[in-house]
């Protein structure tokens, strides 16, 4: 969750910055502008050119509303829910993992002096008080120590397959959207592209003006839902790698209870 945070702020850093110079140029631009007197304003100086450039310059989220009006917000708006609601799922999804990331050999330690102190009544005392999948997996199979060993390695294998499901929930919502997001942006182009087409065959002639607007569509359609989902699966991959590191915590966690169990020859027998 730290890393994350950090990487918001660091594209904080680096957007504020060039968002407040895009403000502040086009403010001394209009204020230069004022200021020349109307005599001068027929000359083409280079002053003149150069103030209006830097009058023209926009900030970045200018220039995405800008391209996405001339994307077509038709085609355009499907793409941008697919972005949100990827997102929102994937946010959902780390701050989950992550609250769910647990200190298994500390877990383990307090098991071990709660089955040296307090029995294994003591050990459930632990892993009830202890949030996330690993506690969860060891209290089920503490529940079953008086039927045997054999009953406790089956009930955290049974009931870790349960605790994996749930890690798993959502990803195949941000895996649709990955896939639908580029989808919906080639239908943006064709759908442009048959635009193009019809004004070409009702004008009965080819020309750059008659076509442009077209392929503009076309273009910035796919290119929006190539971003999306390249933005959605750098999320993806993240949250699949921390889901197999906690499930190998798991199962080395499993393996350790059934040893300590073991160890005082709590077997319920």
């Amino acid at each position: 969750m730290r890393k994350f945070i950090a990487l918001f702020m660091l594209a904080g850093i680096l957007f504020v910055p060039a968002f407040a110079n895009a403000q502040e140029a086009a403010a001394d631009s209009a204020t230069a502008t004022e200021a020349t007197p109307a005599v001068e304003e027929t000359a083409a100086s280079p002053e003149m050119v150069d103030d209006e450039i830097v009058a023209e310059e926009q900030s970045f989220h200018q220039v995405i509303k800008e391209k996405f009006i001339e994307g077509d917000p038709l085609y355009m708006t499907p793409v941008l829910i697919c972005l949100i609601l990827g997102l929102a799922i994937a946010l959902e999804r780390i701050i989950t993992l992550n609250l769910s990331t647990v200190n298994t050999k500390k877990l383990l330690v307090n098991i071990e002096e709660a089955l040296s102190s307090g029995g294994i009544e003591g050990a459930k005392e632990v892993t009830r008080n202890t949030k996330g999948p690993v506690a969860s997996i060891f209290t089920q199979g503490l529940m079953r120590y008086s039927e045997g060993i054999d009953m406790v390695e089956k009930s955290i294998v049974a009931y870790g397959s349960v605790e994996m499901g749930r890690l798993e929930k959502g990803l195949v919502w941000i895996s649709l959207f990955i896939s639908l997001a580029p989808m919906l942006g080639f239908m943006g182009t064709v759908i442009g592209m048959i635009g193009a087409f019809d004004s070409i065959e009702a004008a009965g002639d080819i020309s750059p003006s008659l076509v442009a607007g077209g392929i503009k569509i076309a273009l910035l359609t796919t290119v929006a839902g190539l971003i999306v989902a390249i933005i959605l699966q750098l999320f993806y991959n993240y949250l699949v790698s921390k889901i197999d590191s906690l499930v190998n915590d798991m199962e080395d966690a499993s393996i350790s209870l059934v040893d300590v169990l073991v160890k005082h020859k709590v077997t319920g027998k």
